[in-house]
């Protein structure tokens, strides 16, 4: 079999891209691979067991059409000119949106926001807007962050909610399928072809089986997103792909009542705050807010569990969970960012029995590790109910650790009640997206026809971002 186009993963970024090629009228024989499976054949059992299973041979929630996306709680930034900002701009550097401004301008960032965001609308996002209407609260509350040496970003987003975005991409992948889009699903790449410094297709092998094939291609894009980064990293030292040190972003999912972010849920939905605080000074933020929401575990790379959140359109907790993210930037010898990320992951997950580990807030300020009755009297109640109690600081990191409360005790005085001791902190949350790939202007890297896209490249952060860088390598593989 030969393709014009191979395509390696099917998260957002993938599905955009042949969705834009499709727009484009290209001619070209696209064939995308995952290793998880058609997104109508995605479950999570935990809603039954009330436990991860830690699905074979792959998590799914992490893999399949979509990627993590058919499960995310579906927040879509979205762009109006007349709300952009200078807090806007600052989510848009660095690790907050991927490193996607250092190859196009920001209007054209913009341009392909709105683009990408009325696709969306088009297969059925909520057209309403969070994060416009309060903004005279939103200023004082972002002049009150200022004085605690915090920054306060609001975006405007769209929230599609977990059972809603399943629904959306299941719509975009009928579309593709459609309209003559090959896709090969429980399907790993265990190889890139790379001959005379050019990209000539994928080894792969089907779940089910245990004989590999080739699959010859003129040119292969790279969209693995975050679960795929592990993987990536091994083929970039393998195939002599140009790379840069990146930074890992390392830190925990916190649990609080919704009555303590009340304001901040209903005035901006999602409020990113972002600090660099003494003694270290590393950058410190919130990400990933949900009101009402539920802590969930997800298996990456290795069989490492990590935590997430989510959050639904009908379905409601009494708890906003979010995550609290520390970025750690390594400079030589050190290069490997990732590795550094997954061990730390790697001694929590044995600390908790292969679980996602629990910890009471008050519990850390004393010193001590938490236990199973403490959480049974706790007034916020877990809403993973399989995460073990026990000691994030174990493995956490000293330095990682002491970022994370000083940082919840300055958010404290901008939302009183943010350091209460009954609220959760759980843990590992890390995002693997610090493995960085130089990349040229058309997306491309250092070996010809090898493009990358998406979270797991380090070119993006987020559902839309990646979506957009999609979008964007379309129109570059159309010109030629």
């Amino acid at each position: 079999m030969k393709y014009d186009l191979i395509v390696v993963g099917m998260g957002p970024s993938a599905a955009f891209l042949a969705y834009e090629l499709i727009q484009l009228n290209s001619d070209k024989k696209v064939l995308l691979i995952d290793q998880g499976k058609n997104i109508k054949n995605r479950v999570c059992p935990i809603e039954k067991t009330g436990k991860c299973m830690k699905c074979k041979p792959f998590c799914n929630i992490t893999c399949g059409f979509s990627g993590a996306g058919a499960f995310s709680d579906g927040k879509l930034l979205s762009y109006h000119m007349s709300s952009l900002g200078n807090s806007n701009d600052m989510y848009l550097g660095g690790n907050g949106g991927g490193y996607i401004k250092e190859y196009m301008s920001e209007q054209e960032i913009k341009d392909l926001l709105v683009y990408t965001d009325n696709i969306y609308l088009d297969f059925g996002a909520d057209t309403h807007l969070e994060g416009l209407e309060y903004q005279k609260e939103i200023k004082e509350l972002q002049d009150k962050a200022a004085k605690e040496d915090l920054g306060l970003v609001s975006c405007p987003i769209r929230h599609l909610g977990t059972e809603k975005a399943h629904i959306l991409y299941t719509k975009i992948q009928d579309y593709l399928e459609s309209h003559n889009i090959t896709m090969m699903y429980e399907t790993e790449v265990k190889d890139l072809i790379i001959e005379d410094g050019k990209a000539k297709g994928v080894v792969i092998k089907h779940n089910n089986s245990n004989d590999k094939e080739t699959i010859l291609g003129n040119e292969v894009v790279l969209a693995v997103g975050r679960k795929g980064a592990s993987w990536l990293s091994d083929m970039c030292k393998v195939h002599g792909v140009k790379t840069k040190i990146g930074a890992v972003d390392i830190g925990i999912r916190y649990e609080l009542p919704d009555e303590v972010m009340k304001d901040i849920n209903k005035y901006m939905y999602e409020g990113k705050f972002i600090g660099r605080l003494k003694p270290y000074e590393d950058k410190v933020r919130t990400f990933c807010q949900n009101p009402s929401g539920f802590v969930s575990a997800e298996v990456y790379d290795n069989g490492l569990t990590l935590v997430n959140g989510h959050s639904y359109k009908e379905k409601k907790s009494t708890n906003t969970n979010l995550a609290i993210l520390v970025t750690h930037h390594f400079t030589t010898p050190f290069d490997k960012p990732i590795e550094f990320g997954e061990n730390v992951a790697r001694n929590l997950n044995a600390l908790a029995a292969g679980h996602v580990m629990v910890q009471r807030l008050g519990d850390i300020k004393r010193g001590g590790r938490s236990y199973q009755e403490f959480l049974d009297k706790n007034s916020v109640v877990p809403t993973l109910k399989d995460a073990v109690a026990g000691d994030l600081t174990y493995s956490l990191g000293y330095r990682t650790m002491t970022d994370i409360l000083t940082f919840i005790n300055a958010v404290d005085k901008v939302v009183p009640g943010f350091a209460n001791d009954d609220n959760l902190l759980y843990g590992p949350e890390i995002k693997f997206y610090s493995n960085e790939i130089e990349l040229n202007n058309r997306f491309e890297t250092n070996i010809k026809g090898l493009y990358s896209i998406g979270d797991g490249g380090g070119l993006t952060t987020g559902l839309m971002m990646a979506s957009a860088s999609g979008v964007k390598l379309a129109r570059i593989l159309s010109q030629k």
